[in-house]
């Protein structure tokens, strides 16, 4: 197997679709070994935050001298973002070899479909399915197998620590068979209601899903909707909570360390990896020294990152995708250039408030460039337009076929702003070489819809 086609293997699993639930990502890690017992964790979740909160916690124990796992999604390019060592995504020769191990796993009878519309056992690798065939729901997703990849990967390595975002939510995200030394839930906003529930109530409910019974849990959502949630299901448990607020931005060493990833937000995201550290002081020690040179040494691409032409002009990459993210952006933007109204290049995905973010972005430009994300789920410039107007009535707007036409206009604009989707931001950064571009199927690797057998039991 070569790497293109081992990425072409994980790219036919999206015909899996994307759906909530243990019991495959167990079986699979099973039938893998269980390489999650021989490792430690932190468990991240939230609805912003969570990317830049576990580079952090990584960077952290990196400095101290850990053998650190990192285990994000989606990725911004490459795939190999996903699955990281200090900082080193994974080698295409452990993802053939892995992927190659992968299928062996898949042929096993347990994954036969009941319905005799669809062969069992499935031979691997997949074809789409004739027309009329149902796809067998117990199949295991792309995110299950790479999950379990990832388990083995870290396994393998006798990572010291695995730092491990959650997909998705947190109860039936399949991250969660893991029981780690603490979980963190960075914040509750919304975001995937079609998947997490219509009120931060229920919001909150799914993301407190990865508290571990006895083991501590720390969280910086500050809206009391769903901090009461959060506080009833660790009480539940029971697990000791820790709630960390604004004031502990202002302590020690966070007082007076200027953190590379700019933002107020990201202030409390330190405060928020500062506590975790501190609360598993006893079972992962730590310099003192490593906190500040962690924290200093930070580095997570397209979250308000600032870039320098040699032209002069200023470019800002930001992956807000949901409107508490746009109003952090919005900020972020109204503090570092006071004084300035940007371009903005703006593509947003359908399934998202594309709504609400249009109203908080688009006051803030002096030109906005629309364009579609290279993604099924685009919403289409067109679509975007009436609500941008209305939202901005004197600004230049121009719907644009494509990101590259795009950045063409604005190359001599002063100030330009690409924002709306990560897919975007990974998008830009690769067609503008600030990052090494990889093949198209490996940034459609992020393409989700979710699997029509999906069932989810919710409360509040």
């Amino acid at each position: 197997m070569t790497y293109s086609e081992a990425i072409q293997f994980l790219y036919e699993l999206r015909l899996f679709g994307a759906k909530f639930g243990l019991e495959n990502t167990f079986k699979l890690a099973a039938l893998a070994g269980n390489p999650q017992r021989n490792l430690r964790f932190i468990h991240v979740a939230g609805t912003n935050g969570k990317g830049s909160t576990c580079a952090m916690i990584e960077s952290i124990y990196r400095a101290a001298g850990f053998k650190v796992g990192l285990f994000t999604s989606p990725h911004l390019v490459a795939f190999g973002e996903r699955i990281q060592i200090n900082r080193q995504p994974i080698p295409e020769s452990e993802v053939v070899r892995l992927i190659t191990e992968m299928r062996q796993l898949l042929d096993h009878p347990i994954w036969s479909a009941p319905d005799p519309a669809v062969p069992a056992p499935m031979t691997l690798p997949l074809r789409r399915p004739p027309p009329g065939a149902v796809l067998a729901s117990q199949h295991p997703t792309f995110f299950e197998v790479v999950t379990v990849m990832a388990l083995r990967y870290f396994a393998r390595h006798q990572c010291d620590l695995v730092i491990w975002e959650t997909g998705l939510g947190g109860r039936f995200d399949a991250t969660n068979i893991v029981t780690p030394l603490a979980s963190v839930i960075t914040n509750v906003q919304f975001d995937h209601q079609q998947w997490l529930g219509d009120t931060l109530a229920q919001i909150a409910f799914e993301k407190a899903g990865i508290i571990k019974p006895g083991r501590p849990a720390l969280t910086a959502t500050d809206v009391p909707e769903a901090l009461d949630v959060i506080v009833r299901e660790a009480g539940r448990r029971p697990a000791p909570l820790t709630v960390v607020t604004r004031a502990d931005t202002r302590q020690p060493p966070l007082a007076g360390l200027v953190l590379p990833l700019r933002g107020e937000h990201q202030r409390l995201n330190a405060a928020l990896a500062l506590a975790t550290i501190r609360i598993l002081e006893q079972e992962l020690p730590v310099p003192a020294t490593a906190p500040s040179a962690g924290l200093a040494a930070v580095c997570w691409p397209g979250r308000l990152q600032v870039e320098q032409t040699a032209s002069g002009q200023t470019l800002v990459f930001d992956g807000a995708h949901n409107p508490a993210g746009a109003g952090t952006l919005r900020a972020g933007i109204r503090y570092y250039f006071p004084d300035q109204k940007p371009t903005l290049v703006l593509g947003i995905l359908r399934d998202k408030d594309w709504v609400t973010m249009c109203r908080i972005l688009a006051p803030l430009a002096r030109r906005l460039l629309l364009v579609p994300v290279h993604s099924q789920r685009t919403a289409a410039p067109e679509v975007l337009h009436a609500v941008c107007r209305d939202a901005n009535h004197s600004v230049e707007l121009i719907d644009c076929a494509s990101l590259a036409e795009a950045l063409d206009l604005a190359q001599a604009d002063p100030l330009v702003v690409v924002t709306g989707s990560l897919y975007l931001v990974g998008e830009a950064l690769a067609r503008l070489k600030l990052v090494p571009a990889a093949p198209d199927n490996e940034r459609a690797l992020n393409e989700w819809s979710p699997a029509n057998s999906l069932t989810l039991t919710r409360q509040t």
